[in-house]
This record gives C-alpha cells, sequence and structure tokens, in this order.
C-alpha cells in the first residue's frame, strides 16, 4: 500500500527537479542494493526495496508526478495507484524496466511484419571529362530479392513452417532467479516462435535470393570524388511487403593528363617560351568543348594566370560554370647555337647600357623584336 507518510524523492536520495535519467540512475543502484535476492531473510532491506519500487513508480510517471509535485499522496488517489502489495506485483509491473535496468533478457518476440529493404552501394570509376560535362554510363548491380519460389516464407512450397518446439511458439524463454523472472529471446527462432521445417530449395530457407539487374545511370554535368548518386527503390527488395532500399551510386572520377581540378574551376599549365613570354603571343590551348586562341601579353612573368571565363566545370544541380585558368610555365632552353649565344649576350648588353641611363642607347624594345626575329628564322 502506498505510504502516506513518505517523501518519494528522500526514499531515492534525489532533488525534487531531478531529470527522468537521474531518477532511473538512482533506483537502479538501490535495486541492486537492496533486491531480496542479494539480501536473503533481511526484512530492512526488503522493506528499502518495496519503498524504492513505489517512489520509482510514481516519480518515472510524467502524469503521477505532476499530482504528486502538486497535492503529495493526496493526487495520486485518482490515478488508481495504490502502492505493491508483495515482491511479484513489483516484477509484475517491472518486468520490462529490470530487464533495462539489469541487462536481462531481450526482445519480445519478432513476428512477421514488412520490413524495408536494404540499401545498397555501388562504386563506379568515371572518366574526368564525363563527370564535368555529365553522361549516360549503363551499370550491372546485384541486389537481393524475395524467393520466387516460395514467395519469400522460406519454406517448401507446400509446407508451412512450425511453432518452435523450444518455446512452444513465444518466442521467448522465461528464466527464474528467485523473485525475479527473466524473459530471454529463444536461441533457436530467434524471437519469431516458429521454425522451418522443411526450407525452400532454391534459398536454403533464406527467403532471399541474389538477382542481377541492368541500369542506365545519368551523370549529371559538374559531379567530383565523393559525390553520390541515389536511385530510389533500386536497392534490396523489401520483407513481407516493406518498400525495397535505395541504390547510392558513389563516384570516383579518374584524374586528367592536363586538367587540375579546383572545385568548379580548372587549371592548366601552359609552356611557353621566353621569348614568347617577353615579346607576346598568341596561342592554342585545349579546354574541355575544344581549343581556343588566347593571347599572351608582352612581358608575361612565370607563373601568371590567364582566366578563360566560364570554360571551366558546370555547377552541380546549379547555373554557370568555373573558369579556365592558365598558369604560364617559362621553359629556358638547355642548349643554344652559336648565334643565339650571340644575340643574348647582345640583348644582355643592351640591358647594360640601358641600366647605366646612357641616352644615346638603342631601345631594348627594337633588340627584343630583331631578336625575336633572328631567333625564329633559325627554328
Amino acid at each position: 500500500m502506498v505510504q502516506f507518510n513518505k517523501d518519494y524523492y528522500q526514499i531515492l536520495g534525489v532533488p525534487r527537479d531531478a531529470k527522468a535519467e537521474d531518477i532511473k540512475k538512482k533506483y537502479r543502484q538501490l535495486a541492486l542494493k537492496y533486491h531480496p535476492d542479494r539480501n536473503p531473510g533481511d526484512k530492512e532491506a526488503e522493506e528499502r526495496f518495496k519503498e524504492a519500487s513505489e517512489a520509482y513508480e510514481v516519480l518515472r510517471d510524467p502524469q503521477k508526478r505532476r499530482l504528486y509535485d502538486q497535492y503529495g499522496h493526496e493526487g495520486l488517489r485518482d490515478t488508481g495507484f495504490t502502492g505493491f502489495r508483495d515482491f511479484s506485483d513489483i516484477f509484475g509491473a517491472f518486468g520490462d524496466i529490470f530487464e533495462d535496468l539489469f541487462g536481462f533478457g531481450g526482445p519480445e518476440p519478432s513476428r512477421a511484419g514488412p520490413q524495408a529493404g536494404v540499401d545498397r552501394r555501388y562504386d563506379l570509376d568515371l572518366d574526368f571529362v564525363d563527370a564535368a560535362l555529365g553522361t549516360e554510363i549503363n551499370i550491372e548491380i546485384t541486389r537481393n530479392v524475395n524467393c520466387r519460389a516460395c514467395q519469400g516464407t522460406g519454406v517448401r512450397p507446400g509446407t508451412h513452417k512450425i511453432p518452435c518446439p523450444q518455446c512452444g511458439g513465444r518466442g521467448h524463454i522465461i528464466r527464474s532467479h528467485g523473485f525475479l523472472r527473466i524473459s530471454t529471446t529463444c536461441p533457436r527462432c530467434q524471437g519469431r516462435g516458429e521454425i522451418i521445417a522443411e526450407p525452400c530449395s532454391k534459398c536454403r530457407g533464406t527467403g532471399r535470393v541474389p538477382e542481377k539487374k541492368k541500369l542506365s545511370v545519368r551523370i549529371p554535368p559538374g559531379v567530383d570524388n565523393g559525390t553520390h548518386l541515389i536511385m530510389s527503390g533500386e536497392g534490396d527488395e523489401g520483407v513481407h511487403g516493406g518498400p525495397p532500399g535505395d541504390l547510392y551510386i558513389v563516384m570516383h572520377v579518374r584524374p586528367h593528363e592536363l586538367f587540375d581540378r579546383e572545385g568548379y574551376n580548372l587549371r592548366l599549365k601552359l609552356p611557353i617560351s621566353f621569348v614568347q613570354a617577353a615579346l607576346g603571343d598568341r596561342v592554342t590551348v585545349p579546354t574541355l568543348n575544344g581549343q581556343k586562341e588566347v593571347s599572351i601579353q608582352p612581358g608575361t612573368q612565370p607563373g601568371e594566370i590567364i582566366r578563360l571565363k566560364g570554360e571551366g566545370i558546370p555547377v552541380l544541380k546549379g547555373y554557370g560554370r568555373g573558369d579556365l585558368l592558365i598558369e604560364t610555365h617559362v621553359v629556358i632552353p638547355r642548349h643554344l647555337s652559336t648565334r643565339q649565344k650571340e644575340l643574348l649576350q647582345e640583348f644582355a648588353a643592351e640591358e647594360d647600357v640601358k641600366m647605366t641611363g646612357n641616352p644615346h642607347a638603342p631601345s631594348s624594345e627594337g633588340l627584343l623584336k630583331r631578336l625575336w626575329r633572328s631567333l625564329r628564322a633559325m627554328v
């Protein structure tokens, strides 16, 4: 019966604003300490166990706890709660709680019901340009489907599942430990309550068989390494009428021999001669959409960037494109002819005159043009 002279918060040793998880933790400690199986014949321990269980029953229930906080024990009269008469009442009320608190038992029988199919993953190796511009690719996947021979039941056609002889079809086995009754999942039927006596020969009793399927996959422009596409309903079939799983296609983009990707921009290294860098030129460069002609400005320095707007990667699921960043790489010749050396020495001498401030020094620009013409004539 309800102990009207007891303070439930005091019994559990928690403050009145204690959280539910703190109340549960404290009850676990007290229940373990004063459990009758740990204190055989100890009447005081039995009484403390009953008090703690009664306090927990009230404070774990939000409605009862609110009434108790507002009106004390009087507030519990209309809830129908009258306390516990004996241990069987406690264990009957807290069967699931003891399983949760002490780690005993297992899930209730797992009866057949709709279950969603498992998601599948497919790793797709993709060419750099196909990833950038988009394409359509045919793939073949393997997924699990319900066995057509037995309709997914796992039993041989014309036969049926039978009640599990170990648990009598209940799906669980009850064991007694003193006053504590522990329910554990039946190890033979795994909680299903029935077993297959005559399995299907095609799926060997699993109810599932692997199936190959060909799919056409549209790759949108702009995908990159790690991008995944989801094909709804192309995973494993559902069980007992459940929905199918999905197929996740993960992209693995092969590197390109010329381009490096930086977000939605492309970077291209362009080798040019030191004469082109000094005097400027027009050269043809590759892009994703064919060749383009670009201008090299006179006096271009190594590592300078020439930007081609809109010649990069299309924005995935968006609008516009990145840019093509052309990085100039000035190539210095390793071997020069005698005449080339003479021309360069003449250029160097002219630069020395220029640096001394001699107003009669010839124009270095004119010298560069003569140097350019001479070098081009020797090629």
